[in-house]
């Protein structure tokens, strides 16, 4: 029998607003309101505001607190029933891509369903973390080296869809999402050993042969031709400084140029005089590093540290190896993301097109990381539910 209070329903109303209030994790949220008000503030300053970008990225914030909601309502339980689903969905649709995908810049990634044009890669990095997490459930007590190995092909069927696309950015975010579940699940320290070694060396031959090895007609093989002058910008950016050595050049002197306490809002030079490239999206780190300097670095990456101690921490106390695997790996994916991207701004890293978490413009990548945010409130919150 339903209670009723005596004005009616006005009870069962304030439950059910309240409910659907508390599925989200607060604490997580009000980072990821804090890194948004960041980056909105950072997009009308870089010119959002001017060419509909504000307005387009408001809606993508609504859209991924939607999918946020929403995967927040699932169980670790039914997460499970899922995994193999959406992997294999995930696969077929990056065969679909490699058969009859749409060639945009010379890069095959996106698929025509008629009513709307979707980027499967995308659905990878849950999907992957997703699909490994319940392998391991299913294995855990028994676990050996030959799950392992089972394991990685999992990871690598996709990954090697994706770097024939080509898209080796999207590729390397798949294989970090992976190899982080295979890492929480145990994998021993003895096999990474090898793999150190092996890219110690390429790294250290790269920096000491980079003159012969960056000649124009040199074929790199295991890369497309675009991805070598990448490598080689990053080594040597003076080389091309008005082709491919710009966008490092630029981004590196907005990100110098904020020196302490930075220029102010809607005060960066190199933004406003249209010197940062992609200001908007993948280098928005530049405009609001330039505007807020060193002290507003330092509390952008505290909110970023923040959301991975929340995340590490919802992941730790979860009552299943696969809840702890998959909030685990989902967490570190936050990480990738940003390490890459301000790694990638700062000169540090090759560019790859890795868009700054909750930050940069763009409505497929925001989806993928408010789903993840998701499954993680979902996680805690039904481990709350089942100690309550």
């Amino acid at each position: 029998m339903i209670e009723r209070s005596p004005f009616g329903n006005r009870r069962s109303w304030r439950e059910t607003i309240a409910r659907a209030i508390l599925v989200f994790d607060v604490p997580m949220l009000l980072v990821l309101m804090a890194l948004a008000s960041i980056g909105l503030m950072s997009m009308y300053s870089a010119g959002g505001g001017f060419d509909g970008r504000f307005a387009d990225q408001l809606r993508n914030y609504g859209v991924a607190l939607a999918a946020m909601w929403l995967l927040a309502q699932f169980s670790p339980h039914a997460l499970m029933r899922l995994a193999v689903p959406v992997y294999v969905l995930g696969v077929l649709l990056l065969v679909a891509v490699e058969v009859a995908g749409i060639t945009s810049k010379g890069a095959t990634r996106w698929l025509e369903l008629g009513v709307t044009r979707i980027q499967p890669s995308e659905m990878m990095k849950i999907a992957v973390p997703l699909m490994l997490a319940w392998y391991f459930h299913r294995h855990q007590g028994w676990l050996r080296v030959r799950d392992f190995v089972v394991a990685g092909l999992l990871m690598g069927v996709p990954f090697a869809l994706i770097v024939l696309q080509p898209d080796l950015g999207t590729a390397l975010l798949v294989f970090g999402a992976g190899f982080f579940v295979l890492f929480f699940a145990g994998l021993s320290f003895k096999l990474l050993i090898p793999v150190t070694v092996v890219v110690t060396l390429a790294l250290g031959s790269l920096v000491t042969f980079e003159h012969d090895l960056c000649e124009g007609d040199l074929d790199w093989v295991i890369l497309h031709d675009y991805q070598k002058h990448r490598v080689c910008t990053l080594l040597n950016p003076g080389s091309d400084p008005l082709g491919k050595g710009f966008h490092t050049i630029q981004s590196t002197i907005a990100v110098g140029s904020g020196g302490t306490l930075g220029k102010g809002w809607m005060q960066g030079t190199q933004t406003h005089l249209d010197f940062i490239p992609e200001r908007t999206t993948d280098f928005i780190f530049a405009v609001y590093a330039e505007e807020f300097g060193l002290v507003g670095n330092v509390v952008l990456l505290f909110l970023y540290l923040l959301l991975l101690i929340r995340g590490l921490t919802i992941a730790a106390n979860a009552p299943t190896l696969f809840s702890r695997l998959l909030g685990g790996a989902l967490t570190m994916v936050f990480f990738v993301y940003a390490f890459v991207n301000m790694g990638m701004v700062s000169g540090i890293l090759p560019v790859v097109g890795v868009p700054l978490p909750f930050m940069s413009y763009g409505g497929t990548a925001l989806l993928t990381l408010g789903c993840a945010a998701g499954i993680l409130m979902g996680i805690n919150r039904h481990r709350t539910l089942v100690q309550t």
